[in-house]
C-alpha cells in the first residue's frame, strides 16, 4: 500500500479515519507521557545531554542489570518452550474428557497480575513457604524462583500460540511421510516442525518480551539481589529519583522491545500466509497406546504441580491458622498501610477495570477494523506494531509520565479517577486487537460487497454483516481486557491514590510491610483477585467457539 498510487487517499479514507482514533489516543496517553519523562531525564540547563547515555552504560551495576535482564529472559523462554510444547501438542492433537477445563486452567496464570504470581510463589518457595516447612528449601533468594514464576506465567502463551496452529495442521501430511518410509521423528522434523516454526518463533518472542520487561515477579521474588530493567527503572524513579538514569534505561528497553516486536510481526505474517489449515476437530482424536496416554498424564501432572500447586498454596496461606481472620481484617482500616479498609480495593479495581475495558474495546475495535484488510503496507504494519508497544515498554515509565505530563490544562488529570483506567486501557488494547483481528479477517468480503450492491452504506454493512459474526469475539476481547486491566500494576502503582487503591497495589503494599497480619491480608487479597480472574477466564472459555488468535 503506497500513498503515491493514484486515488490512494480516496480508497483508504475510511481506514485512515478509523486509524485516527487509536492513533490520537496512543499519541496523547502513551507517546506524550513517555517522551515527557525521557525528555526531563535527558535535559539539563535547557539542553540535551546525549553523553548521559554513555555515562549510565559505563556503570558496572547498570551493566549487571542489563546482563541479568537479558540472560534470565533467554533462560525463561527456553524453559517455557521445553515445558509447554508437550502441553501444546496434547491439547492440539488429543480429545479427552475435561479438555475445556484444562485449557481454562492453563490460561488462568496468564491473566493473573504479576503481583499475585509473585505472591503465590513466595507462599510456595519463600521463607515459611510450603517447601521451607516440609524440606527446609527456600528459593526466594535464588534466580530459580523467578525462572519458575516466569514459566508459570507464560505457559499459556506457548500452548495458545503454538497449540492453536498445531490443532489446525492437517495430520495427513505427516501420515503420508510415514507411509513413504519416514520414521515418526523424521516425519515430524521434516513436515510438522517447519510448519510450526513461525508459531514457535512468535510464542518465543512473546515470552521473551514478557520476561525481558518483567516487573512484579522480580520485584517480589528478586529482593535486593536481582533486578531487571523494569525494576531498575522503578528504583531509579521512585526510590533514588534519578530521572536521568531512568530515562536512559527506558530508551534501551524501548529499542529492545521495538526489535522484538518487529521480529514478532514478521513471524505472525508468515504464520498467517504460509499454511493451508483444516478444522481443529478433524485433527484431534482420543489418545492411543501407552505412550500417548503417558504423555497426556505427564502434561496433566505438569499443570498440577507447576500451575495449580502455587495457587493452592496461596489459597491455603490466605486462611492460615486463624480461619477467616485475615479476610475479616480486610474490612478494617488501621491507618498504617491505607486510608481506607483494604477490602475497598476490590470495588475500586472492579470499577476501574470496567471503565478501562470500555475504553480498550472502543480504541481496539477501531484499530482492528482498520487492520482487517490484508493489503497492508509499511504504514499499516507500523500502526499494528505501535498497538503492541504498551505490552513491552516500561509501564513504570508510563505511570510516572502520567504524573509528569498530564498536569496542565486541558490535560490536567492527576486528580481525576479516569487516570487509572486510561493507563490500564493501554495494556488492554493489544489484547482486543489480537483477539478480534483474526475473526474480522475471516469474514467473507463478498458478504460486505453484496450488502453494498443492495444499497447498504459502509456503516450499515458493517453493523448488519460484520457485527453479528464478530459479536462473540468482541465479548472475548472485552473479557481479556477486563482481566488484564484488573491486574495492571506497573503504571497503577504510581497513580492510584491512597484512598482508592487497586488490588495489585494493595497486595504489593501489604507485602512490603512486616508482620503476619499484613502477609495474611496480602494472601487473602491475592486469592480474591485470582478468583475474579479465574471466573472471567471460565466465562471466556464458554464463549469461545474457535482457538484462533494469539490469546
Amino acid at each position: 500500500m503506497s500513498p503515491r498510487r493514484p486515488g490512494w487517499w480516496r480508497r483508504n479514507a475510511a481506514r485512515l479515519g478509523l486509524m485516527a482514533v487509536p492513533a490520537v489516543f496512543f499519541a496523547v496517553f502513551f507517546a506524550y507521557p513517555v517522551a515527557a519523562i525521557v525528555a526531563r531525564g535527558l535535559k539539563a540547563d535547557g539542553g540535551w545531554q546525549p553523553g548521559r547515555i554513555a555515562d549510565v552504560l559505563a556503570q558496572s551495576d547498570i551493566r549487571q542489570v542489563l546482563w541479568f535482564t537479558t540472560w534470565q529472559a533467554l533462560v525463561s523462554t527456553a524453559l517455557t518452550l521445553v515445558i509447554a510444547l508437550p502441553g501444546a501438542y496434547a491439547l492440539a492433537r488429543f480429545d479427552f474428557p475435561g479438555k475445556q477445563v484444562l485449557r481454562a486452567v492453563i490460561t488462568v496464570p496468564f491473566v493473573l497480575p504479576t503481583v499475585v504470581v509473585g505472591t503465590a510463589f513466595m507462599a510456595l518457595v519463600g521463607r515459611g513457604g510450603l517447601l521451607d516447612e516440609m524440606w527446609g528449601v527456600r528459593l526466594d533468594t535464588t534466580v530459580w524462583a523467578i525462572l519458575l514464576a516466569h514459566v508459570f506465567f507464560n505457559y499459556a502463551v506457548v500452548v495458545r500460540t503454538v497449540g492453536g496452529l498445531w490443532a489446525q495442521l492437517d495430520p495427513r501430511q505427516e501420515e503420508a511421510a510415514r507411509m513413504l518410509g519416514a520414521s515418526r521423528l523424521t516425519a515430524w522434523r521434516t513436515v510438522t516442525l517447519p510448519a510450526l516454526a513461525p508459531a514457535v518463533a512468535a510464542a518465543a518472542l512473546m515470552v521473551f518480551l514478557f520476561t525481558f520487561t518483567s516487573f512484579g515477579v522480580v520485584q517480589i521474588l528478586g529482593g535486593p539481589t536481582f533486578s531487571t530493567l523494569e525494576v531498575e527503572i522503578y528504583r531509579q524513579t521512585a526510590d533514588v529519583f534519578d530521572l536521568s538514569t531512568a530515562a536512559v534505561l527506558t530508551l534501551i528497553q524501548f529499542a529492545a522491545v521495538g526489535a522484538i516486536l518487529a521480529l514478532h510481526a514478521w513471524t505472525v505474517r508468515r504464520r498467517e500466509t504460509a499454511l493451508r489449515l483444516v478444522d481443529a476437530s478433524v485433527a484431534a482424536r482420543r489418545p492411543r497406546g501407552a505412550g500417548q496416554w503417558a504423555l497426556l498424564g505427564g502434561v496433566v501432572a505438569t499443570v498440577a504441580v507447576l500451575l495449580l500447586l502455587p495457587l493452592a498454596v496461596l489459597v491455603q496461606r490466605s486462611f492460615g491458622d486463624a480461619g477467616l481472620a485475615y479476610y475479616r481484617a480486610l474490612t478494617e482500616a488501621d491507618g498504617g498501610v491505607f486510608l481506607v479498609a483494604p477490602i475497598e480495593a476490590v470495588g475500586n479495581s472492579l470499577r476501574y477495570a470496567v471503565a478501562a475495558t470500555a475504553i480498550a474495546v472502543v480504541i481496539g475495535g477501531f484499530a482492528a477494523v482498520a487492520l482487517t484488510r490484508r493489503d497492508a503496507g509499511r504504514l499499516v504494519r507500523g500502526f499494528d506494531a505501535l498497538l503492541m508497544l504498551p505490552l513491552g515498554v516500561s509501564a513504570v515509565t508510563v505511570g510516572f509520565g502520567f504524573l509528569i505530563a498530564l498536569d496542565e490544562p486541558p490535560l490536567d488529570l492527576r486528580a481525576s479517577w479516569i487516570l487509572v483506567p486510561l493507563a490500564q486501557a493501554l495494556v488492554g488494547v493489544p489484547f482486543v486487537v489480537r483477539t478480534m483481528l483474526p475473526v474480522l479477517r475471516a469474514v467473507d468480503v463478498r458478504l460486505r460487497e453484496a450488502a453494498s450492491v443492495l444499497g447498504a452504506s459502509p456503516w450499515r454493512a458493517w453493523r448488519e454483516v460484520d457485527l453479528p459474526l464478530v459479536r462473540r469475539a468482541l465479548l472475548i476481547a472485552a473479557g481479556f481486557a477486563f482481566a488484564v486491566s484488573l491486574g495492571e500494576f506497573g503504571a497503577t502503582v504510581f497513580i492510584a491514590r491512597p484512598d482508592n487503591p487497586t488490588l495489585p497495589v494493595a497486595v504489593a503494599r501489604l507485602l512490603g510491610r512486616p508482620g503476619d497480619l499484613n502477609y495474611g491480608q496480602a494472601m487473602a487479597l491475592s486469592t480474591l483477585l485470582m478468583i475474579v480472574c479465574a471466573v472471567a477466564l471460565l466465562v471466556l472459555e464458554r464463549l469461545r467457539t474457535d482457538r484462533t488468535g494469539e490469546f
